[in-house]
């Protein structure tokens, strides 16, 4: 008698004659034929071949096409060169009009019908799992001697003509430390689902509850152990259910048709991946190329020169712009506040670094289809409404942002103002970003560079980054260049004791991510920047998507036009200054920020960024 736990080592050949003639007790092909890609397998009728085909072409990810057949061939000469489809997978469902109608052991019965019909085989995760454990990666479900687990999520697949269905995901645990190998041993195994579409919490892909598998069986974490979820071919199961096509077979999940095409061929997805915590409630990793990592590395670097000489140096954190960016790049409704009543003398008292910094932010964001939203202060309201407008007509904006205004009337206005109906379990915004925005300090009050208490000018926006702390899902980002602004809180300590007057100017509000930059508006000018390189990167692009529908080309017409340019920000400027507002440090109306001149510092930052 043959063990079991040799299967492993068997070539492909020998295990389907194993499975023709069933003489093994054997659930599952996990492991067997280690090296060797197996697949799914769909069989329908002929006159829906073309759309079934369409469909797992504008879904690879879950469906990576591996082979069709013609109408009655039972063979696949490209995957193996004697098999039988009748009778080569361990176990078969029966479904007739969506529903299963029983489990199979052959389909030699089914002959006659299976004449018109046509066999689609699909790429199977089980083929990537000898990459992960050469990885040094546990596979938990074979630790536990397990079926993988299998989940129905809430992600739409793309719909094309009868053929629709939500994506069905496996779930392996994985040591967090594990997470970055993990990704890079599957990304490149395009035709066995290639690298994972979501990492972290299981409620983000509607998954309730991970010890309830739709298919398969329940495995456990292990502390530390991180559920990372590849897209599965059970997804095609899905879709022949949905269909109700009068009769479909398909492997039974977990017995898939072994190959004898090795796993050696592998095709790049797009660089090298790397895998960064966005969120710590709900736990949310994002996945980037390391060459897009670096692009934004550099912006940071850019824009983290010090032209005032403030100390900014010991303020930065490495790292923080890629973090706010990716998300960002998940958020889908984005909350942005900027205003630094400086001049306290002048009307209006705004300075003009944070506005011009917010619309380059606001410009990419809608340009990637983003909502996108402005809050700002009461008495402020008419002035940035104009400032908005000025954008729209310079063509910085494809259209007018809401402009939004935050009042404290009761303990619970905040949760109020960010989630619908005070639900915390609605938040209206997803992330939260200020840049040059007068912070709230230890005491309470608003300070400016000088410590003058600006605090009769200010709303207390604050409220609404303290609120975002309790709120599941929602993520913030301070953008801020002398350590009062809103964010900034995040660096305090290195506030009061490095920047002058810090002790007392220090903001003390904390936002996720901290962006410091030599002026504020430059921060803005990378974040925008750094959206852009993020939404031409494959990896990420394919993540946001969790792989599902088609890629979508990283288009000139669609971004770049979004991207800050000296001449559109030179425009804004110009506006600016007509709308009297003033440069921060001189309140001077000329063409400076911060009392550095437009054409010979912040021009040049623009074009580097760029």
């Amino acid at each position: 008698m043959l063990l079991t736990g040799g299967l492993k080592s068997l070539l492909p050949h020998v295990l389907r004659r194993i499975s023709q003639y069933n003489r093994l007790s054997i659930s599952n092909t996990s492991r067997m034929a280690e090296g060797y890609k197996q697949a799914n397998v769909v069989i329908l009728h002929k006159s829906l071949a073309d759309d079934f085909e369409k469909f797992c072409h504008a879904n690879n990810g879950p469906l990576p096409l591996l082979y069709r057949s013609q109408p009655g061939d039972w063979k696949c000469p490209s995957l193996s060169s004697d098999s039988d489809i009748r009778t080569d997978c361990l176990q078969y469902r029966k479904y007739e009009h969506g529903a299963c109608t029983g489990s199979l052991k052959s389909l030699k019965e089914y002959s006659e019908q299976l004449k018109d019909m046509v066999t689609f085989y699909l790429g199977c995760s089980f083929s990537f799992e000898k990459a992960i454990q050469k990885a040094g990666i546990p596979i938990r479900n074979i630790e536990q001697k397990c079926s993988v687990s299998m989940y129905k999520t809430s992600v739409p697949c793309y719909s094309i003509s009868m053929f629709h269905c939500n994506l069905v995901v496996t779930m392996r645990p994985i040591p967090e430390s594990k997470l970055g190998a993990a990704v890079l041993a599957t990304s490149e195994l395009k035709e066995a689902h290639g690298a994972p579409i979501h990492i972290g919490d299981p409620g983000l892909l509607g998954i309730q509850d991970l010890s309830k598998p739709d298919y398969g069986d329940p495995v456990h974490l292990h502390p530390g152990d991180i559920p990372v979820f590849w897209a599965s071919g059970v997804t095609g199961v899905e879709a022949i259910i949905n269909c109700r096509t009068p009769l479909a077979f398909t492997h039974s999940p977990d017995c898939t048709f072994i190959t004898d095409v090795e796993n050696d061929n592998v095709r790049s997805l797009g660089g090298v991946p790397q895998v960064h915590c966005i969120s710590q409630d709900p736990l949310h990793f994002s996945i980037v190329s390391a060459e897009a990592a670096q692009k934004i590395k550099t912006l940071e670097t850019l824009i983290g020169i010090d032209p005032g000489e403030r100390g900014i140096r010991h303020l930065q954190r490495p790292g923080e712009l890629l973090g706010a960016c990716l998300a960002m790049s998940h958020a889908g409704s984005v909350l942005v506040t900027t205003g630094f009543p400086t001049h306290v003398s002048h009307q209006p008292p705004e300075e003009n670094d944070g506005p011009p910094g917010a619309l380059a932010m606001a410009a990419m964001l809608q340009a990637l289809e983003k909502q996108v939203a402005i809050v700002t202060d009461q008495r402020a309201m008419e002035l940035n409404k104009k400032i908005i407008e000025e954008a729209v007509q310079l063509g910085i904006l494809k259209k007018p942002i809401p402009l939004l205004s935050y009042q404290r009337e009761s303990a619970n206005s905040a949760l109020m103002f960010l989630c619908e109906n005070g639900n915390p379990e609605r938040p209206r915004f997803d992330h939260l970003v200020a840049i040059e925005r007068a912070g709230m300090a230890a005491d309470g009050n608003y300070y400016n560079a000088r410590k003058v208490n600006i605090k009769h000018l200010v709303d207390p926006i604050d409220e609404l980054f303290l609120a975002a702390q309790t709120i599941p899902g929602i993520t913030t980002t301070g953008v801020g260049d002398g350590g009062n602004e809103l964010g900034m809180g995040k660096v305090k300590d290195a506030v009061k004791k490095h920047i002058k007057n810090g002790d007392v100017i220090a903001c003390d509000v904390e936002a996720d991510f901290t962006v410091v930059a030599g002026v504020s508006n430059w921060g803005g000018y990378a974040i925008a920047c750094a959206l852009h390189v993020l939404r031409c990167c494959e990896l990420h692009e394919r993540y946001l998507r969790r792989a599902v529908g088609s890629p979508r080309a990283p288009g000139p017409r669609l971004w770049l036009p979004a991207l800050p340019s000296v001449p559109k920000e030179e425009k804004l400027l110009k506006a600016l200054v007509q709308l009297g507002v003033r440069s921060g440090r001189t309140a001077s109306l000329e063409m400076e920020v911060d009392g550095l001149p437009f054409y010979s510092t912040h021009s040049l930052m623009i074009e580097k960024l760029l």
